[in-house]
This record gives C-alpha cells, structure tokens and sequence, in this order.
C-alpha cells in the first residue's frame, strides 16, 4: 500500500545513486560515535570504577543519562533548526569533535559530582549535532524507493556500537585505567567519525552546473515550514504515538536484567540471554526499513510493533522458561530497532525536507521524554509490588493504543510546491 506518494519511478532511479549509499556508510559511523550510543552503553562500564574511586553511588552516576536525556530534550529543536539553516555536515563535523572532546573531559573529574553533571551538560550540548536528525536529513535526500532500507542501515550505528563498545572499554579499563579509556573513547568521534564524514558525507546537490560554472546548489525542498507542521492535526497524532512508543520500548531496556532475576535466572544465563539484544536492534533496523519501503508505513509500525508487545506479554506470566526469555528480549529488542527509523521515515513522508530539523528535533524532544519516564515507571512499580508484571501489560497497552493512533495519519500527501501539500 502506497497511496499519495510523489513522483515517479525516474525520479526513483535519477535519486538512488552509488553515492547515496556511501552517504548511508558515513551516517552509519557517525550515528555509532555520537552522544546516542557511546555515553549510555559506556556508563556502566565506567561506574564501578568512578564508585571505587570517589565514592559516588550507583543510582548518581546513572543519573548521568537522566541529566543527557533533560538535555536532548531543550536543545533538539535548535539543534534541528540549525541543521536546517547551516546543512547538516559542518554541524556534523563541528559536533563530532566538540562532543569527543566533551567526552574526554570525563576523565579530568577529580571527585566532584556536580562537576560531573555539568560535563555531562555540555557534552550533551556539544554532542547534539550528532544525533539522529543530522544523519536522517540527509540520507532521507538521497532516497525514495529505498529509503527505509538505507534509514535502517544507517542507524545500525547504534547496534554496532553495543555490540563493541563494552569489551573494548572493559579491556582500556583493565589495561590502562579508567581515565585513559575515557580519553581513548573520546578520540572515537575525532578519528574515525570526523574523516568518514569530511569523506563521504554529502547533501544530495540538483544535477549539472550553474551557467558560472560553480557547483549546482542543494535541490530544493519541498514540504512543510515548522509552523505549518505545528497547526497539522497528523503532528500531534504523531507526538501522542511515539510518545506511548518511546516509553514503551525505552522501558524493558534498562530493567531486563532485573526482570529476568524475578524468575530465578542466575546472572551467567541472564549476560547469555540479554547479549542477543543488540543483534535484535540491529535486525530491527534492517528488516523494519526494508518492509517501511513496501507497505504503508503506519500499517507496516502496526504490525511491527505487536512483536515487542508479544515480546513483553511473554514476560508477564508466573514462569518464564529459557526460550521464552531468549524470544522476549529478541522481540523487545526487534522493537527497540524499528523506533527511529520509522519516526525518520513518517516525519520525511507527511512533513518534508523543508524543515525536517526542526520538526525532528520536537519529536525528538517526545522520545526523550517517553525514554525517560518508561524506566523510571518500570522501576517504581517493581518497588511498589515486587515484579513487572503490571508495568508490562502497561507497556502493552501503550504500543497498541499508539499503533493504533499512527493507523489515523491517514495517506502520505502529494506535495505540490515547496511550502504546502495537499493529501490525495
């Protein structure tokens, strides 16, 4: 089903060229560099060291990302904004050695928490062009027939990223202290992501030449301003959608180990069940972009989205045997994959190019917001009762009712000039 798109298959093919998808090679690495991946599945790892070290409890060091996500949500609209009028790639470029110097700066702290909180503050601030929509903008530019594929793609930064980050950062930790491998960390954005970018990552420009000779300028925009987006019944439909998605999948994250300690699992079989998390991102990813490219988006996030729900009604039972958990974390996981691709592919279809910073970065605002509350909730209710069994059906009930809302978005519009759109 894909009623109301524009254009047609010449404009398909005259978008979907080889270097598109090195653009999607270089938004792959600087996705798995920037603030998303590389402070939260890092913290841990650096937690019991800094413990050792100062003294600091568990739950204030974690408090870390609570300080991030606070962060992200304020200044993801600028961010947005930003990207809109300067392009993405020298906000990019500039971001991703603010943020690794950011990042480093971590293991200068000599005991002082709120010193602590504070280069969290500015790392986030600095690290902000790096986060989804600096990469999405300009991949979406690039794509049409395959664009959730090349979406899915792109973000498997953040998969790969958990995949190899915590052995890493474990071996530094060991081999050289807990302030180098901070430094080393930090270095990842400047070294790697930095020249990847300078290299490969590029606006897709109008084809030929201006009569002077210079460089064609970046093809024109089409969609709608943030202000229109903001009068638009279908952006609230959508913010109330991925305000129940986000908390939903975020929640089950952070508390899987614990959730699976409720069921007599000892620690061995539960690093053995939650390793596969990651690899389930990843799949998500991949195989939620490439269906996005082949059934109406909201009907195929419907579908999709009955998997972690499946996946955490699993959770919810008295027992829970060693392959339903297995399935569980993969099926949650699956979910956790599809989020933001399909939030890119939904704002680029209904909102356009035009201002798709800005209007990313208020979404983003709303995952932030559902991210950080579902842990918080999940945790509280396990404080008040002693499992998660409410707190699942809860987060079931959040992915079908906002399945259910994005089913309302109705069909993609066919935009018409660079400023309006009219459905059909």
């Amino acid at each position: 089903m894909r009623s109301g798109m524009a254009g047609g298959a010449g404009q398909h093919e005259s978008r979907e060229t080889r270097q598109g998808w090195f653009v999607v090679i270089a938004a792959m690495i600087g996705v798995a560099v920037g603030l998303s991946p590389l402070p939260f599945y890092t913290i841990g790892m650096f937690a019991p060291e800094l413990s050792r070290e100062f003294g600091w409890s568990f739950a204030s060091m974690m408090g870390s990302i609570a300080v991030q996500s606070g962060v992200v949500m304020l200044v993801s609209p600028l961010a947005g904004a930003v990207i809109d009028r300067y392009g993405a790639r020298p906000v990019a470029l500039i971001s991703l050695t603010l943020f690794g110097l950011g990042f480093m700066s971590l293991g200068l702290n000599n005991g002082s928490l709120i010193v602590f909180y504070g280069q969290w503050v500015v790392m986030s601030v600095l690290g902000a062009g790096t986060l989804s929509a600096t990469w999405t903008r300009v991949v979406n530019g690039w794509f049409d027939r395959n664009r959730g594929l090349a979406l899915g793609l792109a973000s498997t930064g953040t998969g790969l990223t958990g995949f190899l980050i915590k052995p890493f950062t474990a071996w530094l930790i060991v081999s050289f202290g807990w302030r180098t491998a901070f430094f080393v960390i930090g270095l990842l954005p400047i070294v790697i992501g930095v020249p990847f970018v300078f290299r490969l990552f590029r606006e897709r420009q109008a084809a030929g030449v201006d009569p002077a000779g210079a460089p064609a300028a970046p093809v024109a925009e089409q969609g709608f301003t943030l202000s229109q987006a903001l009068r638009s019944a279908r952006f609230w439909i959508l913010a109330a959608a991925f305000l129940l998605i986000a908390f939903a999948l975020t929640a089950p994250t952070p508390n899987m180990e614990n959730i699976l300690k409720t069921f007599r699992f000892d620690l061995p079989e539960i690093g053995r069940i939650t390793a596969s998390f990651g690899l389930a991102v990843i799949a998500g990813r991949i195989i939620g972009g490439w269906l996005l490219d082949r059934i109406w988006a909201p009907l195929c996030a419907f579908g999709v989205l009955m998997i972690p729900a499946a996946g955490s009604w699993l959770l919810t039972g008295s027992t829970v045997s060693t392959t339903e958990a297995f399935l569980a974390v993969l099926a949650i996981g699956f979910g956790a994959g599809f989020e933001f691709d399909l939030l890119a592919y939904l704002i680029n279809r209904y909102f356009g190019q035009r201002h798709y910073g800005a209007i990313y970065g208020c979404f983003y605002t709303v995952i932030a917001l559902g991210s950080g509350l579902g842990p918080v909730v999940y945790g509280f209710s396990f404080d008040r009762s002693g499992t998660y069994q409410m707190a699942l059906l809860g987060g079931i009930g959040c992915l079908i009712a906002g399945g259910i809302l994005l089913l309302l978005m109705g069909p993609y519009p066919r935009w018409t000039d660079e400023s309006a759109a009219k459905t059909g």
